[in-house]
């Protein structure tokens, strides 16, 4: 995941510019590396209820004890903590409802992730119990209403709360109340980075399938197994879903630049200030033209700034993000960059997916992406029933670990990661279907179960 050769202080920063940034993030294979990124919920143990930012034992007070007792750099915001930069490489963020993240640090292999999320979670763990906090993770919060979350105290998020109602119904669920697991790969070149894209993006819904794990909506069953999914299909279209562009042969780092210059802008970033430009143009940005700033052209940190806001089941900013998966028990987090590194960075791994993902379309993904979400695994992809494409796609990724040969202190490669998808494969049980089950029998519909069950 290398950085770009451009300066940060480029003037004027063109189109140009902007299509030559990807192609410089273009990665030899020997030194691709894999990021994983994950959100967990945080909630008070003794009642099971939202945490602030604010108090003894609010999200600032859990910042500042984990930066005492590891030591980590502050990031702040006028002042104000609002995540950790990580001894390794990683940082720990904060989401708008007060959901933590850590963005894990680009490593070679899987068995170097895993270990990372065990060593993050350890470290929450403490400062989580020493505070009365518990973590779960979830893709959807099963209990909590949109009105009882508190904001947390990012700029940049109270741009996004005012717009997002503009857009869609749900954008505002999107930011307080779901959570994700990602994995972030590099490219070798143009036609590298156009066929793994390609794959990723009209595979995705699979992966949402494989990944469901948030049935709830509010304490009772939400008639979705992935209510994350659900919400981002209603957030707003002109920075999400399924961009059809992607499916053109000629797909290139320039129609990719094309499409960023078609989402509305949210901010400019000057200093620790965030200034409302929402719904603005950045094509008018760079002419010039920008209302309000007229004269004004960008640099290449608001360009970074705006690929962070435009928010497709894949995305493209230096480094491939596939975005389509619940967040979820502990070894799930392994289990999701498993699944893509399998399939996407072993040649004869990814030349089967690219097969399997030849004949969809785009609008066969966007239905794929609302089947996955209402159905699971029991659901369609194109001509594809959902359960047996994903039962090839995991026989694929396991043949593309091995190869990888990527192998632990106990003589394990990086296949042993596919294992909990492996299980709900087999017994056609996603965490989802799991969860519903509990719920209906042993638990006597009572959600609060979960936050004990699963607490990390």
């Amino acid at each position: 995941m290398k950085k770009s050769k451009l300066s940060a202080a480029h003037p004027p920063f063109t189109k140009a510019d902007m299509i030559a940034w990807l192609a410089d993030h273009a990665t030899a294979p020997q030194d691709w590396r894999i990021g994983t990124e994950h959100e967990k919920f945080l909630f008070r143990a003794a009642d099971h209820s939202p945490v602030p930012y604010e108090g003894a034992d609010g999200v600032g007070a859990l910042l500042q004890m984990l930066q005492d007792q590891q030591g980590f750099q502050p990031i702040l915001e006028q002042g104000t903590l609002i995540g950790l930069k990580e001894d390794q490489g990683g940082s720990i963020t904060l989401e708008p409802g007060g959901q933590l993240e850590l963005s894990g640090a680009p490593l070679e292999n899987l068995h170097q992730t895993c270990a990372e999320t065990g060593r993050h979670l350890k470290q929450m763990r403490v400062v989580t119990e020493a505070l009365g906090l518990g973590m779960v993770g979830l893709g959807f919060q099963p209990e909590w209403r949109r009105e009882d979350i508190p904001w947390m105290p990012k700029g940049r998020y109270r741009i996004m709360r005012d717009y997002m109602p503009k857009k869609g119904d749900l954008g505002l669920d999107m930011m307080l109340r779901t959570c994700t697991v990602q994995v972030n790969l590099d490219y070798a070149d143009e036609a590298d980075m156009r066929r793994k894209f390609r794959t990723a993006l009209a595979l995705q819904p699979v992966a949402s399938a494989l990944f469901a794990n948030s049935p709830f909506i509010e304490g009772k069953p939400a008639g979705w197994k992935s209510a994350r999914v659900r919400v981002w299909t209603d957030t707003d279209p002109d920075r999400c879903g399924v961009p059809e562009i992607v499916f053109d042969p000629q797909f290139g780092y320039e129609a990719w630049v094309d499409y960023l210059l078609s989402v509305p802008m949210y901010f400019l970033h000057r200093g620790d200030s965030y200034i409302d430009v929402a719904g603005e143009s950045f094509a008018d940005f760079l002419k010039g033209e920008l209302p309000g700033h007229a004269g004004e052209t960008p640099q290449l940190a608001d360009f970074e700034d705006h690929i962070t806001t435009a928010f497709p089941e894949v995305r493209l900013k230096g480094y491939l993000e596939m975005r389509g998966a619940d967040s979820g028990l502990w070894e799930n987090i392994c289990a999701l960059p498993a699944f893509w590194v399998g399939l996407l960075y072993d040649e004869a791994a990814l030349a089967e997916a690219a097969a399997l993902a030849a004949p969809l379309t785009a609008a066969d993904v966007e239905a794929g992406r609302i089947s996955a979400a209402r159905d699971g695994l029991q659901g369609q992809l194109g001509s594809y029933a959902m359960h047996k494409l994903a039962e090839q796609l995991l026989a694929i990724a396991a043949g593309g670990l091995q190869r990888r040969a990527k192998i632990n202190g106990e003589g394990q490669d990086e296949s042993i990661f596919l294992a909990p998808l492996q299980q709900i494969v087999k017994s056609g049980e996603t965490r989802a279907d799991m969860l519903l089950r509990l719920y209906h029998g042993s638990w006597g519909e009572d959600i609060t179960r979960l936050y004990t069950r699963f607490n990390y």
